[in-house]
């Protein structure tokens, strides 16, 4: 494989994490903007369903990160794991 082909793989990585990380990033935002209002329409099952749907999701692209040794972008989506985690176990059932 030459230098060109590498750098040509990286920035396609890149591209690709990048892509997926502003959507899930958008993701969990509109899920947290909108988690009191579903709660507060007592649909607080569609919501856990919602978030549970973002874990894995997210989860899946953390460990295709780390697969490909994206380090940082394996790290970020393990923070919105985590933050998803912190939402779901305040969302009461």
């Amino acid at each position: 494989m030459t230098g060109d082909q590498r750098s040509d793989e990286a920035r396609e990585a890149f591209a690709y994490f990048s892509n997926e990380y502003a959507q899930a990033l958008q993701a969990f935002k509109t899920i947290e903007e909108q988690s009191s209002t579903l709660m507060s329409m007592g649909v607080a099952d569609e919501l856990h369903g919602f978030i549970d749907q973002f874990i894995t999701m997210a989860s899946g692209t953390r460990t295709l990160a780390e697969e490909r040794g994206e380090t940082h972008f394996a790290e970020w989506f393990g923070e919105l794991i985590r933050k998803a985690e912190e939402l779901r176990g305040a969302v009461s059932q």
